[in-house]
């Protein structure tokens, strides 16, 4: 019986199969070789794992997570070009979306702010166990970071509460960021899109496969 338990207690961290995780991929007009899928693999059973103590994610659902946390993340790759990028995500949490973009584009230069320690020891030991190489990551407030963190080419969260702040600091000068990317629900990308941002220009959104209420919400500078 106490076999049994264990063997329980393990599966729920067991994450989704080399398949399962292509097949989804596929899904989202993405392809993945053999150590990205065990990249994913163990991002998720670490993710899992350290949600026990940790709050980084409601879902608790393997296949959930790959879908709403792994590929919406990887569709980032579809909608922007990322080749020769530097990328900052802001209020990375569980490292989302910016790590998936990491690993389905190794050659991307990555720093995950992210002011909760606990999160950012999370985000540490993901890259050390993954052996992501340039990736930085930050426990520091957004407000409080500027030439440290420049130049970026682009800006991206998921988890920004507060638009007005968040966008101010992606479109100032002094980052020279390219391009501000938002993982966002409907009703929001039409509030943000109406928010006047000087120099840049509000793309269309990009809704998320299988999502009807999820977007990727860009804005392209529109000066030197």
């Amino acid at each position: 019986m106490a076999f049994e338990v264990r063997l329980m207690s393990t599966n729920k961290f067991q994450p989704p199969s080399s398949s399962a995780i292509e097949r989804a991929l596929t899904e989202f007009q993405l392809s993945v070789d053999e150590q990205q899928v065990l990249q994913i693999q163990q991002y998720i059973e670490l993710l899992l794992r350290w949600n026990e103590k940790v709050n980084l994610t409601a879902i608790r659902d393997p296949l959930e997570v790959l879908y709403r946390h792994f590929c919406e993340s990887m569709y980032g790759a579809v909608v922007m070009p990322l080749e020769q990028c530097r990328l900052a995500d802001v209020g990375s949490g569980g490292g989302f979306p910016g790590l998936p973009m990491k690993i389905i584009r190794p050659e991307l230069e990555l720093v995950l702010i992210e002011s909760n320690i606990k999160k950012a020891t999370f985000l540490t030991e993901v890259v050390r166990e993954l052996g992501l190489a340039s990736v930085r990551v930050l426990v520091r407030r957004f407000e409080e970071l500027s030439e440290e963190v420049a130049p970026l080419d682009i800006v991206c969260s998921r988890a920004v509460g507060d638009f007005g702040p968040f966008l101010d600091w992606a479109s100032s000068p002094m980052l020279g960021t390219e391009r501000i990317a938002l993982w966002i629900g409907g009703q929001d990308a039409e509030l943000v899109r109406q928010m006047p941002l000087e120099g840049w220009e509000w793309e269309e959104p990009k809704p998320l496969p299988h999502s009807l209420r999820r977007f990727i919400l860009s804005a392209k500078r529109t000066f030197e």
